[in-house]
């Protein structure tokens, strides 16, 4: 199973606040950091939160998945890796708008399933 898969099927390989901490990147980090901010209207994101080595890697988690994020919480309650492990999945409305609005996401979860 890849691991760079995060619970809601977004692969982590790609992501801004991943690159910036495998680099050490402290200029990439302000970077994410203000586009973030304005993406999701969040002045709490921060340059010191993009630390993050993967949803489902170990390692530093960027605040929100680590802290807020109501997919990582729902799939480690249930004891699953993602939510390709869930039966729900299709109908789901915790992950539904990750899945409508990232459409690789749901081809990641399903490329997870048996």
């Amino acid at each position: 199973m890849n691991q760079l898969i995060s619970c809601c099927g977004i692969n982590c390989e790609n992501c801004e606040a991943r690159i910036a901490t495998l680099r050490n990147d402290d200029i990439m980090r302000k970077e994410v950091a203000a586009k973030w901010s304005e993406m999701f209207q969040s002045p709490e994101i921060t340059p010191e939160s993009i630390n993050c080595t993967g949803c489902r890697m170990e390692g530093g988690k960027f605040t929100h998945c680590e802290s807020t994020c109501e997919i990582r919480k729902c799939v480690r309650s249930k004891g699953f890796a993602t939510c390709a492990d869930c039966t729900e999945l299709e109908v789901c409305t915790i992950v539904g708008p990750i899945l409508a609005g990232v459409p690789d996401a749901r081809e990641n979860l399903r490329s997870l399933m048996n």
